[in-house]
C-alpha cells in the first residue's frame, strides 16, 4: 500500500450539535474573541486537580473516537462520537464555538479531524475515511472551569509502511519532548529535542502551530515550539506549569496554507502529516502526562 489517495477536499458540514444548558460553557462561546488570560501558567494544587479531571475526560474521548477510525466512516460521525462522549461525562467540547481569527466563523464542531495532508484544525464533515488514511483527532474537554487537551493519529486499516513509520516517529518525538520538559530549562529545549529526532527520518516539524499553556484558559499565551527556536521562546519551566506538547511532523515540507473555511491547514506540497498531543504537568520529578484515559 502506498500514499496514493487523492488530496483531501472540503466536504459538507452538518449543523452544529446541541449541548444541554446544564453543561457550563467556556467564556468565549458566543463571543467574537476569547478573553485574554492573565493568570499565568503556574497553577495551585486545587486548579491542577480540576485540570486532571478534564484531561482524563479528553483522553477517554480521544480513545473512544480512535477506536472508531476505520474505512467507510465519515469525519462527522467521528465528531458525533466524541461530542456525545464529552457530554456524557458532564463536560463541554472546548472547540465547539471557539472564536475564529480576524472575524472568521467560530469552529463548528466538538473536535478536529485532520486527514493525511491536513496539518491541523480540520472540520469534521461528510468526508469518508479510506483505507490507509492517517486521521488526526484533536479533542479538548472543559469541566469545572478548566480544559484538558489532547490529540492522536490513527490509521484506518493497516496503512502503508510509510504512514506507520510517520505515526510512530511522531509519537516518539512527542514523548522525547515531554521527557525534556524539566524545571529550570527554557521551553525551547522541547522543540530542539523534537526537531532533532524528526530530522533523523527526513521529516520536518511544523513551525506555525505550537503547543500552549492550558488550564482555566484554552490557550494561555505560553508558546511551546516544536522546533529549535532558541533564543526565542525562552520561558523558564517551573513546577506547577501545565501546557501541551503537540508536534506535527510532515513527510515533506512543512510549508502550509489555510483553506477559505478559516480553519483547515494543509501542506503546500500535499505531503502527509501526523500529530500527537498530551497535556502535561511539570513536577519536581519531571513532566507528568495528564491526558491518560
Amino acid at each position: 500500500m502506498s500514499l496514493t489517495r487523492d488530496k483531501i477536499t472540503q466536504g459538507t458540514v452538518a449543523p452544529r450539535r446541541d449541548v444541554p444548558t446544564s453543561i457550563t460553557r467556556p467564556e468565549y462561546v458566543g463571543r467574537a474573541t476569547a478573553a485574554e488570560w492573565q493568570g499565568g501558567d503556574v497553577h495551585d494544587s486545587e486548579t491542577i486537580e480540576r485540570i486532571r479531571i478534564s484531561a482524563k475526560i479528553a483522553a477517554g474521548a480521544l480513545a473512544e473516537v480512535g477506536r472508531n477510525v476505520r474505512p467507510g466512516i465519515t469525519t462527522d460521525e467521528l465528531d458525533r462520537i466524541g461530542h456525545e462522549y464529552v457530554l456524557d461525562h458532564g463536560a463541554y467540547p472546548s472547540t465547539l464555538g471557539y472564536p475564529g481569527a480576524a472575524g472568521r466563523p467560530p469552529f463548528p464542531k466538538a473536535l478536529c479531524t485532520s486527514v493525511n495532508e491536513v496539518i491541523c484544525h480540520g472540520i469534521p464533515d461528510s468526508t469518508v475515511i479510506e483505507d490507509g488514511d492517517i486521521v488526526k483527532v484533536d479533542i479538548t474537554a472543559y469541566k469545572n472551569n478548566v480544559h484538558g487537551d489532547n490529540c492522536g493519529s490513527f490509521i484506518a486499516g493497516e496503512g502503508s509502511p510509510e504512514a506507520r513509520q510517520l505515526v510512530e516517529v511522531t509519537h516518539e518525538a512527542m514523548m522525547r519532548g515531554i521527557k525534556a520538559a524539566r524545571i529550570g530549562r527554557e521551553v525551547n529545549v522541547i522543540g530542539r529535542v523534537i526537531e532533532k529526532y524528526a530530522t533523523r527520518f527526513g521529516y520536518e516539524s511544523v513551525r506555525n502551530y505550537t503547543g500552549h499553556g492550558v488550564g482555566p484558559a484554552f490557550h494561555t499565551g505560553l508558546i511551546i515550539p516544536h522546533y529549535d527556536a532558541a533564543p526565542m521562546h525562552d520561558d523558564v519551566i517551573e513546577a506547577g506549569m501545565v501546557f501541551t506538547v503537540e508536534p506535527m511532523l510532515c513527510m515533506g515540507s512543512e510549508a502550509s496554507h489555510e483553506w477559505d473555511d478559516g480553519w483547515t491547514v494543509v501542506t503546500d506540497d500535499g505531503s502527509w502529516v501526523a500529530q500527537f498531543e498530551h497535556t502535561i504537568l511539570i513536577t519536581e520529578d519531571g513532566a507528568e502526562v495528564l491526558t491518560l484515559p
